[in-house]
């Protein structure tokens, strides 16, 4: 029999090693992904690093189920040359609204809700909503009653006609329910349903009627009925203080180069956790997320949606009417959806949903060929088209079937 003293000792080390032994290597084969393309994608994101427009970038590949590229290059933070991690947390901004989306599917698929349902249904400061008929300048000068009221399906496609940004001041100190209610108090621009207006204050109204049919904080149904489920372990609203120095350092472009933007990292004393773009995560979370998506709604025994339900959101649901982030793109319930050959510049299948943020992060599923990726950096003014379309075709052009 082993001494008591050696069997903790041997259990010790066991555990350790496990700890610092090096991660598997991807399975290439597996993913379908040709090795050399691949290793061509962290030499190119740190040519743009080298350029100095921007701080550092992570991104992540992932085939037919596997991690096949993890990299990170460049900094978490320049001025103090802090190395950028692939577990580095980033402020993900509006990749936040699809996350949103899952968790209003999954009541509809529970029965709490339908798709259609008037928002007044569920909020009822929604009732008596006015539209702008006419305008003087960015003024509204005639108001009338629209021809119906607004839907919880107009909020998810960015058809409800409320405004992009409602006024509400002081938002990070108001409670969701607060700024809510202001927002619904603000003319619509046009009748529901009959255009596309990309509104944060829309999105917002979703994750206020998440609370009130889940009956708890809007974060804290997310966190139990999303983020656990699918280990997204680094996924915060408000990250632990712990945490605090894994958060990247957020920059803007001046004059060709990046300075330090003035942005608040830690969200500290916020009441609101702002739904349309309050999410911090990593890539490998957001991985876990599309990967979700890309099985049909469930990931390792975990079902959040049913398969009708992913494929719902993730259709065209505004036709031919100019939608989306870009040529060639429509909006499905919270994704931007590639709907024609225009929206494939990129490598990308007609098919692709995705979504992107503020900051400059981005989120890609696409079916055809089996696929996710995801692409972090973190700087102001929707920087990063160039970097990100540059990580797309290579991406893209790393399969071998």
């Amino acid at each position: 029999m082993i001494p008591m003293t050696r069997r903790i000792c041997f259990v010790f080390l066991l555990a350790l090693f496990l700890a610092t032994a090096p991660a598997a290597p991807p399975n290439l084969a597996k993913a379908k992904l040709d090795p050399e393309r691949l290793a061509r994608i962290p030499v190119r994101m740190k040519a743009f690093v080298d350029k100095g427009t921007v701080a550092g970038i992570v991104t992540l590949v992932a085939r037919h189920g596997e991690v096949a590229q993890l990299e990170a290059v460049g900094w978490q933070d320049a001025d103090a040359r802090k190395p950028l991690r692939t577990d580095t947390i980033f402020q993900i901004m509006s990749m936040t609204k699809p996350v949103v989306g899952v968790a209003i599917m999954m009541l509809a698929e529970e029965g709490r809700l339908s798709l259609g349902d008037p928002v007044e249904k569920h909020l009822p400061d929604f009732r008596g909503q006015w539209m702008i008929e006419s305008r003087d300048g960015d003024k509204a000068r005639a108001l009338k009653k629209p021809a119906r009221p607004i839907t919880v399906r107009d909020l998810m496609t960015h058809t409800s006609g409320m405004p992009g940004s409602a006024p509400v001041p002081n938002w990070q100190y108001r409670t969701l329910s607060e700024s809510v209610s202001i927002s619904s108090q603000q003319p619509l621009e046009f009748e529901p349903g009959t255009k596309w207006l990309y509104s944060n204050s829309g999105i917002n109204t979703l994750g206020r009627i998440i609370e009130v049919l889940a009956d708890k904080p809007f974060e804290q149904f997310v966190e139990e009925r999303i983020f656990q489920p699918l280990g997204m372990k680094d996924s915060h609203f408000y990250p632990p203080a712990e945490k605090h120095e894994r958060i990247s350092m957020v920059y803007r472009l001046e004059e060709g180069k990046i300075k330090r933007a003035e942005v608040d990292l830690y969200r500290k004393g916020y009441k609101n956790p702002s739904p349309a773009g309050g999410m911090f995560s990593t890539a490998a979370d957001m991985a876990a997320f599309y990967q979700m998506m890309l099985n049909g709604g469930s990931l390792n025994g975990k079902k959040l949606l049913s398969k009708s339900g992913v494929e719902v959101m993730t259709v065209n649901h505004t036709g031919t009417m100019t939608a989306g982030h870009g040529p060639g793109l429509g909006f499905g319930l919270t994704w931007n959806v590639v709907r024609e050959s225009l929206g494939t510049l990129s490598l990308l299948s007609e098919g692709t949903f995705m979504h992107g943020g503020a900051f400059g992060t981005h989120g890609w599923v696409d079916p055809k060929k089996n696929m996710v990726g995801v692409f972090m950096i973190q700087r102001t003014g929707g920087g990063g088209a160039a970097e990100r379309d540059a990580f797309l075709a290579m991406a893209n052009a790393a399969t071998t079937e």
